[in-house]
């Protein structure tokens, strides 16, 4: 068994590689190994100077993941880095593929750094409720100013070798062989160069304090309701006022109470959870097919944005429209992405000229003959749908993979057009489908193994988030959607207004509230999808009709310039309509229904018990593999605040009992809409939990 950290020697030099393949994760072992090879190198008078170097393909990109849940184990990462700090003989960290997280703690501690062009650092603490906590707040702004220590701690990404360069975080970038470079600095260094030691971040105290000022703003405005982001300010606060050893204790409280908290916890567990929802049983049983061409039908908003996630990611596209006219205003909804970046600085015309070359338009389903995947992005009604498919079960090469972007669709009744119904899946994706990382993979029956193991490879192309879902109506996210949509009127009618449903949402930690999300989404869409369905309905089923009338006058949103609530002059931000408060109120005295006040903690116990009883009702029916799926679902495409890990997680920390009592309570005045999902009680009458059915 290799060892985990080597000591070897070039001339006077000593190497110590780190070798815990495949990104050299900072594991008990690594730490140890790594603490002991210092200690004996700093100690050889035949020794005078350090290189610290990854073996394979990465600088130490982190924490060791399997770790997470275990008690920490001696010794401490940051007792590891002081010590390299503390040696006597010059330490130079060289840095290529990722050094993140602890590992960039690693190299600040170093008294060097030397870099490949091409190698990354950061510290992504925050994306798991955490801070650095080795040094790195207080190492950091020592040598880039508190202004890009705030924005790199707070942003959570990597940024390049060069700007690292630039900032003074790394000395030096080489071409080639790293290792001989690394060793060749080492032999021109006389020297330690402590970072614990260094003023010039600081020296600007007006910069100093301007930039923790900002980034107390952008932690309780875009980043409300986080713990970490406020205590990476104070960290940053304690490095400008306190000496280190000082700052480093209080750092250390710091990520302590971090790491102790619910909200940690729940980004722990959207961390984990992501990385579960790509595993499914059918990539494990088939190969996916090579993805070289791409085509999509339709150039409306979907169509288009699909497209451009595509290009993106390098695929060539044919975009299929029914007309040249249609066809050119697909094209112009692809150009308008780019364009507005090149606006905003962000892309240059040749970019987008190199992109664009990947493009390619036609009214001709013959041009998709040799196409590996197509989806189709066309109206969202199932005879137009079919028309497509069998349209394409005509022209399409034998092995071709077809897919429906469609968001509440039955997947077989769309395949049943064609000839290959095992080739189908359904591909729901997100809008804006070039931005939203979410994308449900619906898998119908019958549906070929590398057919879905396709769809996977494709998210991953893609850059996106993939989820299995079962076939079924709305599928995973927009089927819950409707549920906690439908207990958010009952409210709405029984007393509260959507300003008041909203706020309460809001506070949770979501970006916006659902009457909000309705708008901007267009309250059209759901209009039709009431109408289509309103012969399927049970009659003992409440039905609020208040989003109808409001429909009914024209208002579908920030489209028309009004919805629930008021978009003054194209406005983003909508502001209360009093109209709408006198339409709800005039709803209410049709039903003579007695108004009641509800508090913000009973909307928000309200709706996610709706929430919560419907996900196990998708996880019960195998609609959704496991509770983690769900968790994934919500934090990435329906905007659940991601602190708090997903519904599932909530729900484990809420209490199953507890939320189970609840909807037995609810379910006295409307026994109906209120019925406890029986995976719910089962799980409360066994004593389980949603974590314990992720485990298997």
């Amino acid at each position: 068994m290799t060892e985990p950290v080597t000591l070897s020697t070039a001339g006077t030099i000593a190497i110590l590689e780190i070798n815990n393949p495949p990104v050299n994760a900072l594991s008990q072992a690594v730490r140890q190994g790594l603490y002991d090879a210092v200690i004996q190198a700093d100690a050889d008078t035949e020794i005078t100077a350090i290189v610290i170097i990854g073996a394979g393909r990465s600088f130490p990109a982190g924490a060791d993941i399997k770790e997470f849940d275990q008690p920490m184990q001696d010794p401490q990462l940051p007792d590891v880095i002081d010590r390299i700090e503390n040696c006597e003989k010059p330490v130079v960290a060289a840095l290529h593929g990722t050094a993140l997280g602890g590992g960039f703690e690693i190299a600040l501690g170093s008294h060097y750094r030397i870099a490949l062009p091409s190698a990354q650092v950061g510290l992504p603490e925050i994306h798991l409720g955490l801070l650095p906590g080795a040094g790195g707040t207080q190492r950091l702004p020592r040598l880039c100013g508190a202004a890009m220590a705030l924005e790199i701690m707070l942003n959570g990404t990597a940024i390049s070798a060069k700007e690292a360069l630039n900032a003074g975080l790394i000395d030096r970038l080489v071409e080639g062989d790293l290792r001989q470079a690394a060793l060749n600095y080492a032999a021109e260094l006389q020297a330690p160069r402590r970072t614990k030691d260094a003023t010039s971040g600081l020296s600007d105290k007006a910069a100093v304090d301007a930039a923790l000022h900002n980034a107390t703003q952008i932690a309780t405005s875009r980043m409300r309701g986080q713990l970490a982001p406020l205590k990476i300010v104070d960290c940053v606060r304690a490095c400008a006022t306190k000496p280190f050893a000082d700052g480093r204790l209080f750092e250390s409280d710091c990520f302590f109470e971090c790491l102790a908290s619910e909200q940690s916890k729940g980004m722990i567990h959207a961390f984990f959870a992501q990385r579960a929802s790509a595993k499914v049983p059918e990539a494990s049983r088939a190969k996916p097919r090579p993805l070289r061409h791409l085509g999509v039908v339709g150039g409306g908003t979907m169509g288009a944005g699909i497209t451009v996630a595509a290009l993106n990611s390098g695929l060539p596209v044919i975009m299929i429209e029914r007309d040249h006219e249609a066809l050119a205003r697909g094209q112009a909804n692809v150009e308008k992405v780019y364009d507005r970046l090149i606006a905003k600085g962000r892309m240059s015309l040749s970019q987008k000229s190199e992109i664009m070359a990947r493009y390619r338009g036609s009214t001709e389903f013959a041009d998709l003959s040799q196409v590996d995947m197509v989806i189709e992005a066309v109206f969202e009604r199932l005879d137009v749908k079919r028309g497509v498919f069998a349209q394409l079960d005509k022209v399409l090469k034998p092995d071709a993979v077809l897919a429906s972007n469609t968001s509440y669709i039955d997947i077989d009744e769309i395949s049943s057009a064609t000839n290959r119904r095992e080739h189908v899946i359904g591909l729901h994706f997100f809008s804006p489908a070039n931005i939203m990382k979410l994308l449900e993979i619906v898998v119908p029956q019958g549906a070929a193994d590398y057919v879905v193991a396709t769809g996977f490879a494709l998210a991953k192309i893609l850059g996106k988030i993939p989820v299995r879902a079962g076939n079924s109506a709305g599928f995973i996210g927009n089927r819950i959607l409707g549920k906690y949509g439908d207990c958010a009127a009952h409210m709405m009618e029984d007393g509260a207004t959507p300003y008041e449903i909203d706020a309460a949402i809001v506070d949770f930690g979501y970006p916006m509230g659902i009457h909000a999300m309705y708008d901007l989404a267009g309250l059209d869409i759901g209009w039709d999808n009431r109408k289509a369905a309103q012969g399927q309905r049970d009659p003992a089923e409440r039905y609020v009709g208040i989003a109808d009338r409001i429909c009914e006058r024209g208002w579908f949103g920030q489209k028309t310039g009004r919805g629930f609530y008021l978009y003054p002059d194209g406005a983003r931000i909508g502001t209360p309509d009093p109209e709408i408060v006198a339409l709800i109120e005039a709803e209410r005295a049709k039903k003579s229904i007695a108004v009641r006040k509800f508090t913000a903690e009973e909307i928000m116990a309200r709706y996610l018990a709706a929430m919560v009883n419907e996900a196990c009702e998708v996880l019960r029916e195998g609609v959704a593999l496991k509770p983690s799926d769900i968790d994934v679902t919500f934090a990435h495409g329906y905007g659940f605040p991601r602190y708090r890990g997903g519904p599932m997680k909530y729900a484990d920390s809420y209490g199953l009992a507890r939320l189970l009592d609840d909807i037995g309570r609810y379910g006295q005045d409307d026994p109906v809409f209120w019925q406890a999902s029986p995976l719910l009680a089962e799980l409360v009458a066994s004593g389980q939990t949603f974590n314990d059915l992720n485990k298997g």
